[in-house]
């Protein structure tokens, strides 16, 4: 419609713009850094530590009253062989989990 041309020109870019896009870049690198997967492998790794500690427990408390238990029904020397063996079960599970905790990570 005007043939005039524009009294102004285009805008160059703004020091604070190419400020602020360096800014957010970094920012945006930094929480990729924060934000990586391994930081997941460590909690999964301690998650199957403690999944670890809880079977041996339970398995050494069950296993010695299972054992107890077959002790006393074919030797009839009820409740003696179930007590005994009980606390063999969890002295063997303590045992394993003393060994599990002083285990050097890799």
């Amino acid at each position: 419609m005007n043939d005039e041309p524009e009294a102004r020109g285009p805008v160059g870019e703004d020091a604070r713009i190419r400020a602020l896009d360096e800014r957010l870049d970094a920012l945006r690198k930094r929480e990729e850094v924060r934000n990586k997967p391994t930081a997941g492998a460590e909690t999964d790794e301690n998650y199957r530590m403690g999944n670890r500690v809880l079977s041996e427990l339970l398995g050494g408390l069950a296993g010695g009253l299972f054992l107890g238990w077959l002790i006393d029904h074919f030797a009839g020397t009820s409740p003696w062989g179930l007590l005994v063996m009980m606390f063999f079960g969890i002295f063997v599970a303590f045992r394993n989990i003393i060994r599990i905790s002083n285990r050097r990570p890799d």
